[in-house]
């Protein structure tokens, strides 16, 4: 017999910007990633291994959103102006996870594609005290 089945609903994703949610995601919606591995180890030259903790709180936050979005201003404004502003990504479904940065910003506006379709746009935050619980 088959284990439980488990729903994800994307839904449960709220991304917030400077108070500001995020609305009309892309496909991809929004990647969370710390720039470093948590730890690192090195060996001597007599095999003893020392295992060495990363203290780097940096990390990436990249959000697609349709073209259409309302909030496709506000990012490319941001984006232009530098400012550093909290940005928060919840998840509230199961298992709950709350990623948040204190201090971030977009890294450039998104890049403008013209096609036959409306593409999406991807904007990437450098977050500078990235926390993932």
């Amino acid at each position: 017999m088959a284990g439980e089945v488990k729903t994800y609903d994307s839904m449960d994703v709220t991304t917030i910007v400077d108070g500001v949610f995020l609305t009309g995601y892309g496909e991809d919606l929004v990647t969370v990633a710390k720039d470093e591995e948590q730890f690192t180890t090195a060996v001597g030259a007599q095999g003893d291994v020392v295992r060495n903790k990363v203290n780097n709180p940096l990390g990436t936050i990249t959000v697609t959103l349709q073209r259409t979005s309302p909030q496709v201003p506000y990012l490319d404004g941001l984006a232009n102006s530098g400012k550093l502003v909290p940005v928060s990504v919840i998840f509230s479904g199961t298992p709950k996870e709350t990623n948040i940065a204190t201090q971030a910003y977009l890294k450039k506006p998104a890049d403008r594609e013209y096609g036959s379709e409306a593409g999406d746009k991807s904007y990437e935050f450098q977050c500078l005290d990235l926390s993932m619980n």
